[in-house]
């Protein structure tokens, strides 16, 4: 067998290309899933309202931040709820149990009379947690789960 001048360069060449290409190709899908479970739903009445958001300003509603993704899922006594193609950063989750189907809060005398529930299970202090006891960091790792238990004020 002859050595041919310039074969070995040209095969380099061609593997470095290759390892490049699955390198651009891993790399351009740094976004991730977000999947939430929420559990304890008192009725499966109503829909889920949900708020994936990673902006302080725009806890727990998602106000009008353009980062913010909102999904409306129907209730169960235990709903799952997906938020695709989340780029890497901190986020926390806000959930609604709309059991009236009105697409707002429902209050008497400042109390919520319908069931919501935060990201790390964050609690309730005089209104919403703040954001920095709900956030959560998303990666370009692996998807991330959350488990949301909602709670009710009123029955």
């Amino acid at each position: 067998m002859q050595n041919r001048p310039g074969t070995f360069g040209k095969l380099s060449a061609l593997a470095i290309g290759a390892v490049s290409l699955l390198t651009l190709g891993n790399s351009a899908n740094t976004r991730q899933d977000v999947i939430v479970t929420a559990i304890d739903l008192r009725s499966s009445d109503g829909t889920v309202l949900a708020c994936l958001t990673p902006s302080d300003g725009a806890f727990p509603d998602c106000g009008e931040d353009d980062r913010s993704q909102r999904r409306i899922v129907r209730a169960n006594t235990r709903v799952t709820i997906v938020f695709n193609d989340v780029e890497p950063g901190e986020y926390a989750v806000s959930l609604l149990h709309d059991e009236n189907g009105n697409g707002k809060v429902d209050k008497a005398l400042f109390i919520p009379t319908e069931g919501f529930g935060f990201s790390r299970d964050a609690k309730l202090r005089l209104g919403p947690p703040r954001f920095s006891a709900a956030a959560f960091k998303v990666s370009s790792e692996a998807p991330v789960y959350q488990t949301i238990r909602m709670r009710y004020l009123k029955r």
